[in-house]
């Protein structure tokens, strides 16, 4: 109980709401008293403009109501003609209207001015009833001569009455009028009051909470900051606290706490930053060390295979002439060991040949441009067309545009589609079919055709270099293409799969990137009038 009224346990947001609390109550009751104060200044307004000053008004035309009447008789008594007494007939409906309008605006509480009223109202039947009507009914009676006599022997005592009684009612409203507007005056600089004590209010508020933010917060997390910052430059001992509210005291202890992890773990990661320099500085070496045995590895497939063809040309040649000079004059295994010799040397040159070509794959580059798949294809079949006969189909349709080197993509195209052109099912004509589709950044083009396929036991072992699965007298061939064509492949930032799903025939996938800056939902280019229809070798 004893920390609910210790404003030192109390967080911001506490005191900032008992602030906002204290503030409303006060504007509130200001507030209330304002709008009675507005309600009673509206009335005593009204008073004044509603009701006193149309009162008044009243009150003068009701004097010149009678004076009217006065009037009238006197020029009838004059003059005996009835229009004569249109005034006093005129005086007489204002009259009634003029005291049906005071007393409409009358109030309970306006005796003074009710009793002067009536007083009013009795003034004038009484001058009504002993000089107005009886000088009216004499003249009409006995003539003019007669009316004037009266008149002249009537005292004005009556008419004069009724003038002072009008002018004892009309001193009443005045007063009236006055009280009214000096309680509206009162009323007034009692609002001006209210909002003076409302700013004063609300500018103490200001100034406390100015004043609490700056010693609870603007302070508090200045330092704060500037602790953070000395931890920032290196100082990862110090320790971190703040003096401001409950809050932030919270803050400062999750940043010491932080702070305290955070060196502990920059220990570590010293230690392992040491380890990984030295573990850095070991794959350097072996990385070097890989480096130089793969240039020597490629120096020696590339002098090898330079060195190799001129001994291996000459056995070749001599083997060759021996067959055709000797052939048929030996005995008949001496036929069939040169046989053996020859078709060994030119085997062995296809090895060399194939050999140093796959060592120039990246090695020996023109560079990358932007290459038409739709053009490499045309060029492809066209130097197929001797090996795949007349019965071949080769078909492409809507190939993209890739980055690379046009002569590596055209022995990539020239390999997978030879390979379909040579392991052709017997009696079927070959169908080879190339498409290609987009996902996310590369795309991803498939060689399918109709042929005898390739068992899923050897979907990796066909992309190793003199990997063969049949033997040598059933297919031409090293053995070297699609290991030719992995590292085309791989050069071009792709990779490559045999497609397993594939239920007849055989299925090859690879990617290549899609050229930079394509956006994103860039499909393959319709297909040209010539690649559209199905192209036959």
């Amino acid at each position: 109980m004893s920390s609910l009224f210790d404003l030192r346990t109390w967080t911001l947001r506490r005191r900032i709401l008992a602030l906002c609390i204290t503030v409303g109550v006060l504007l509130s009751a200001l507030g209330v008293f304002a709008f009675i104060t507005a309600a009673q200044n509206n009335r005593q307004l009204d008073d004044v403009l509603d009701r006193a000053s149309p009162m008044r008004a009243a009150g003068e035309a009701l004097n010149t109501a009678y004076v009217d009447q006065e009037t009238g008789i006197r020029g009838f008594a004059i003059t005996g003609q009835e229009a004569n007494l249109k005034p006093y007939t005129q005086g007489i409906a204002d009259e009634e209207r003029l005291l049906g309008r005071i007393n409409q605006l009358l109030d309970p509480d306006d005796t003074d001015i009710r009793d002067a009223l009536r007083v009013v109202q009795q003034r004038a039947d009484e001058w009504h009833r002993e000089v107005a009507d009886p000088v009216i009914a004499l003249i009409r009676a006995d003539g003019t001569q007669a009316g004037q006599e009266r008149l002249r022997g009537t005292s004005t005592e009556r008419f004069d009455a009724l003038r002072g009684a009008i002018a004892t009612m009309q001193d009443d409203i005045q007063v009236m009028r006055a009280a009214a507007a000096e309680q509206a005056k009162a009323s007034s600089r009692t609002m001006v009051a209210i909002q003076i004590a409302a700013a004063a209010i609300i500018i103490l508020a200001g100034s406390a909470l100015i004043l609490v933010l700056d010693r609870m917060v603007s302070r508090p997390v200045t330092d704060l900051a500037q602790q953070v910052r000395e931890v920032a430059d290196g100082d990862y001992d110090k320790h971190i606290t703040s003096s401001g509210s409950p809050e932030l005291a919270a803050l400062a202890g999750d940043v010491d706490g932080m702070r305290t992890k955070i060196a502990a773990e920059l220990t570590e990661v010293r230690e392992a930053r040491a380890q990984i320099e030295w573990v850095n500085d070991q794959l350097k070496v072996q990385a070097e060390e890989l480096t130089r045995s793969n240039r020597d590895l490629e120096q020696f497939a590339y002098v090898a295979s330079h060195d190799l063809q001129e001994p291996l040309r000459k056995v070749a040649s001599f083997c060759q002439l021996l067959q055709r000079r000797y052939a048929g004059q030996l005995d008949e295994r001496a036929d069939q060991y040169i046989a053996f010799a020859v078709d060994g040397a030119q085997r062995m040159q296809r090895l060399i040949n194939d050999l140093l070509a796959f060592s120039r794959i990246g090695r020996l580059t023109a560079g990358f441009t932007d290459v038409p798949l739709d053009r490499v294809l045309t060029e492809v079949k066209s130097q197929l067309e001797p090996r795949a006969g007349e019965d071949a189909e080769i078909s492409w349709s809507g190939l993209p545009t890739v980055e690379g080197e046009e002569p590596l993509l055209t022995t990539l195209f020239v390999n997978l589609i030879g390979n379909s052109l040579k392991f052709r099912r017997p009696d079927v004509p070959p169908v080879i079919r190339v498409s290609a589709e987009r996902a996310d950044d590369e795309w991803r083009i498939n060689v399918r055709d109709n042929g005898i396929g390739i068992e899923a036991e050897f979907a990796d072992k066909v992309f190793v270099i003199f990997q063969r699965l049949h033997a040598r007298d059933a297919y031409e061939g090293t053995g070297i293409g699609l290991a030719i064509v992995k590292k085309i492949v791989e050069y071009h930032g792709g990779r490559i799969w045999l497609d397993l799903d594939a239920e007849v025939g055989t299925s090859i996938w690879f990617t290549l990137p899609v050229l930079p800056g394509a956006p994103a939902d860039e499909e393959p280019q319709a297909p040209t009038q010539e690649t559209r229809k199905e192209v036959t070798a």
